[in-house]
């Protein structure tokens, strides 16, 4: 309400300046007005940073309340493949979607298998099989919504919307049509359904924190992290013994004291090891292949790190040709595969993608991280310690010793040791972990 509205107001109402009754409406509605301004700029939009991107939402989408997502409009989504972190990126970018259309994500589909590696035993497996349906509604509530198909009234039939592939589809037409499906006749339909390529192949229109914000979110059924935990305390006990037989308990070491241990993941596969040559002959570098000899070599050199400690191998064994990665550490560092621990049996009852969900929680939780920056399941890894370090008020550890360091063992740094580690979280776009980089942000 301006002043010009005010005078008005004391027209109608028949009163003059002069009065006390109309002096009195006059600051009444002076008062209204000052506090919708103060309301207004205090509230801002707390939920995603949208960059340069104009806004095509009507309500406002704090992220303390559910009023801006819409509840009864959704969109629907392919089947989501590949491994389980480029899965959490397509998830992440499929809800991003979703908040763009101003829709509720109706509960997408995940594999449980490596789809380029099964193509004919491609299995299908539930978001809530994998995620916490109602714990993700909860930690998310006004940023993004997730439904599930009970939810549809199927009052209006489904809208297809054909993303476009190719070199003549870029990110500007992309965007472009999704602002177009916002509003208009599309978005008269109950659901609008995306046909086309996989939801981590689209294009990126979103920062770095927008995606993080979403990945908070995901967290592991119990029964994933209930198997995590075994594998966690078993790696734990196995330090524990072996420095009980060392004698470093003899040394001031506590017997109920948490053994740290150190997580490597190791990325010496069959697989991996062509793909990293033909990246490196593309973008004309040579950081990107790790031979285990210089893994061991790096790992080795890390300054500060106290001995003896553990060192578990995170490594698809099935897709590895070199049964000598035990063999060859620094004395003092005591490493560990699956099959040594003993736990190779708890991942050898599980599909591959929940075996990946619960080596990223082993190496999520290490007291050191050291792994290869042009990996998806390294990167999203580094992105959360890094998270963890910010909301204790740690912008940067590069130069400092922090609680959970991460490091790059494919990089050189200080001491012939891997280069420290953390996420930019001010990105522009998820770039650098969708598709690796040697820019580490130290």
């Amino acid at each position: 309400m301006d002043l010009l509205s005010t005078c008005k107001i004391s027209k109608f109402l028949g009163c003059h300046f002069g009065s006390l009754t109309c002096k009195c409406v006059v600051l009444f509605a002076l008062a209204l007005f000052f506090r919708a301004v103060l309301l207004h700029s205090s509230s801002g939009y707390v939920g995603i940073e949208w960059s340069n991107l104009e806004l095509v939402h009507g309500p406002s989408l704090s992220l303390n309340s559910d009023e801006g997502i819409r509840r009864d409009k959704f969109l629907e989504v392919p089947q989501i493949v590949w491994g389980l972190n480029n899965q959490k990126i397509a998830v992440a970018r499929a809800f991003l979607t979703a908040r763009m259309l101003n829709r509720t994500l109706l509960m997408p589909s995940l594999s449980a298998s490596l789809f380029y590696k099964e193509v004919d035993r491609l299995q299908p497996i539930s978001f809530d099989k994998v995620f916490q349906f109602e714990k993700f509604c909860s930690l998310c509530l006004g940023f993004v919504q997730l439904g599930r198909y009970s939810d549809l009234k199927n009052q209006t039939g489904v809208f297809d919307l054909q993303k476009g592939s190719g070199r003549k589809w870029t990110a500007h037409k992309d965007l472009e049509q999704l602002r177009q499906y916002s509003s208009g006749p599309a978005d008269d339909y109950e659901v609008i359904r995306i046909v086309g390529k996989n939801p981590f192949l689209w294009h990126d229109h979103w920062p770095v924190k927008d995606y993080a914000r979403v990945f908070e979110c995901l967290v592991l059924v119990d029964e994933i992290t209930k198997e995590a935990d075994k594998v966690v305390s078993k790696i734990r006990e196995t330090g524990r013994e072996f420095r009980s037989k060392t004698g470093f308990a003899q040394n001031g070491f506590d017997a109920e004291e948490s053994v740290p241990y150190v997580a490597v993941h190791m990325r010496i596969e069959i697989d991996w090891m062509i793909h990293c040559k033909k990246l490196e002959q593309r973008l004309k570098v040579n950081q990107i292949c790790s031979s285990k000899q210089e893994i061991l070599k790096r790992v080795g050199n890390i300054k500060g790190l106290k001995r003896p400690t553990g060192v578990y191998l995170a490594v698809a064994d099935s897709l590895l040709n070199d049964s000598s990665i035990l063999s060859g550490w620094k004395k003092g560092l005591v490493p560990f595969d699956k099959k040594k621990l003993g736990v190779d049996g708890i991942y050898k009852k599980h599909p591959y993608l929940i075996q990946s969900a619960i080596d990223y929680e082993v190496c999520l939780r290490a007291d050191v991280f050291v792994g290869n920056s042009f990996s998806t399941f390294s990167s999203l890894i580094v992105l959360e310690r890094t998270q963890k370090m910010s909301r204790m008020g740690i912008t940067s550890s590069c130069d400092i010793d922090v609680r959970w360091p991460s490091y790059s063992y494919n990089i050189l740094g200080e001491s012939n040791g891997p280069q420290k580690w953390m996420t930019n979280m001010s990105d522009s776009s998820l770039q650098a972990i969708s598709y690796g980089s040697n820019d580490v942000s130290c």
